[in-house]
């Protein structure tokens, strides 16, 4: 197997998988090579990208998934927790909080469902073939975790400019600081034993074991210990679900992605409303201005939109109809940046991709949401331990309030396309409110511009909002486009400033992988990353 350079996709017939860390790749890879099909290999991918990439995603988080089958329908998994038993909005407003804290256990608010996503995922890779046993697809992630991976740069980077908030997290120094509590250096091997344990049992006594067996035991009683709002029974009451994801038609094909409580509908509002303004050439003024601003319509959708599916108040359908996105377009002006900002979420994920043989296009996204999350290492287990429920407001009449068995607003999003001429794509990336943005950019550059798969993610990209944490809200810019380019974004009235780095963490990490007809695949992941492409 040899890697895609940095500014290339690599090509495969048999199989392909793109990760953000290559040891995650590989171990999709190698399932792919030894007949498993496409679900199997993100099983094995998502797992070992939880121990090498601990500072974007854990077990302790949440999972979505896009399965487009052979015959072409697609399938969404939602694999996201609900808040706690006891996080309710007086009991954080008695211990002095007005908002959900981001680290600590009081960040530890909802119930990790990647696990039992992994575990809904296989009963569809049972459908399709799939007969490769869970010791072998976990098999990757326990050796890792047990003989140790060398620490990445960007979780070295992302350590030390967060250490003073997390490193007092229960576990945290434990388990991601040297035995002097200062920050490893890249390169230097971290060891997860409790992790191996964990995964090894899994192994062995199924995944259900992470919520109703020993293994969901142990997590409940360490959450209690230090003070999780999440309970044994709020583990026992979990489970992943499938739901209908949400779609839209544009000139080129259909689109799919998630829906609330992600922001899939944004994502997909982005491009419908780019696609009506017939920009010609890529990466020009209009382009990137004609998407920054499709951007700010979709989110002002979103926010007053979006919260727990089974609590949502408006019809999706009818915000996703030509009638009602041409309404939209027009009021884009290609000579005038809408002011901003409006109200913004942070968020930390990682995307992960795959496709094999039979037809099956796997478009799967992992999250603790912060950088490694609350910061709460369980020590029984090893589990890494979310903050999505940062995204709840203690305010009773807000758009997400906090509630107990209430699912909290989440910025990822799988995205999927399924294109005119027979091209099935699969794309993502993480970074807070930079997914969709990031998406358009990858999507626009090579579907509509014909930019070649490597380059349209390689190409210097922009975000308008949050991501990683952050508090800048202005429009900001890889130091690579055009002069022109950013002088007519600056006339037109857009706050922008460029990052000093040419290829930024700021800016997330992005992958895609694409099935044409006649079975060739072909895959690309960020030069921003440690990952790439793998394929056979």
């Amino acid at each position: 197997m040899l890697p895609a350079e940095a500014h290339e996709s690599l090509h495969a017939m048999g199989g392909m998988v793109a990760a953000p860390h290559q040891l995650a790749a590989e171990a999709g890879r190698e399932v792919l090579a030894e007949g498993g099909n496409a679900i199997e290999a993100m099983v094995a991918a998502a797992a070992a990208i939880a121990v090498v990439y601990p500072h974007m995603n854990h077990v302790g988080g949440d999972g979505f998934w896009l399965i487009r089958e052979p015959s072409g329908r697609v399938r969404y998994i939602e694999a996201c927790g609900f808040a706690g038993a006891r996080a309710t909005i007086p009991f954080y407003h008695e211990v002095g909080l007005g908002a959900v804290p981001t680290r600590g256990p009081l960040a530890a608010v909802t119930v990790p469902g990647a696990v039992d996503g992994w575990r809904l995922a296989l009963e569809a890779a049972a459908v399709h073939g799939g007969r490769m046993t869970l010791k072998r697809l976990l098999e990757p992630a326990v050796r890792h975790a047990r003989e140790g991976v060398a620490v990445s740069r960007s979780q070295a980077a992302l350590t030390a400019q967060k250490k003073a908030e997390l490193e007092d997290a229960p576990g945290f120094a434990a388990a991601f600081l040297t035995a002097d509590r200062a920050v490893p250096q890249a390169g230097t091997l971290q060891r997860q034993q409790r992790l191996a344990d964990t995964l090894d049992h899994l192994a062995r006594a199924g995944l259900a074991d992470f919520y109703r067996g020993d293994v969901g035991r142990e997590i409940g009683t360490d959450l209690e210990r230090i003070g999780s709002p999440v309970t044994r029974e709020d583990l026992k009451r979990y489970a992943a679900v499938e739901r209908p994801p949400l779609s839209v038609d544009i000139g080129v094909g259909r689109l799919f992605n998630a829906p609330p409580p992600t922001q899939g509908l944004a994502s997909l509002l982005i491009l419908a409303l780019f696609d009506r303004l017939k920009v010609k050439r890529g990466d020009s003024f209009e382009h990137v201005h004609g998407l920054i601003e499709a951007t700010k319509r979709a989110f002002m959708v979103r926010d007053k939109v979006v919260c727990d599916y089974d609590h949502l108040t408006h019809d999706l359908a009818a915000l996703l109809t030509p009638e009602a996105i041409a309404k939209r377009a027009d009021g884009i002006e290609m000579g005038r940046a809408l002011p901003w900002p409006q109200a913004k979420a942070g968020g930390d994920t990682v995307w992960l991709g795959a496709t094999d043989k039979s037809g099956l296009v796997v478009s799967y996204i992992q999250s603790i949401f912060f950088e490694f999350g609350s910061g709460c290492v369980l020590p029984s287990t090893g589990v890494l331990m979310q903050n999505r429920g940062a995204s709840f407001s203690l305010e009773p009449g807000a758009l997400n309030p906090l509630k107990p068995g209430r699912r909290p607003f989440h910025t990822l999003n799988p995205a999927l396309a399924v294109l005119a001429d027979g091209r099935v794509m699969a794309y993502g990336t993480m970074g807070g409110e930079g997914q969709p943005q990031t998406q358009s950019a990858i999507f626009s550059r090579h579907v509509l511009f014909d930019v070649p798969l490597g380059e349209a993610i390689a190409r210097p990209r922009w975000l308008l909002g949050r991501t990683w944490g952050d508090v800048e809200t202005r429009l900001r810019l890889e130091p690579r486009f055009d002069d022109e380019v950013v002088e007519r974004l600056k006339l037109v009235g857009h706050d922008l400033a460029l990052v000093p780095e040419a290829y930024s963490d700021t800016m997330g990490h992005a992958g895609a992988v694409v099935l044409h007809p006649g079975g060739r695949m072909e895959g690309a992941h960020d030069p921003r990353s440690d990952g790439g492409a793998a394929g056979v």
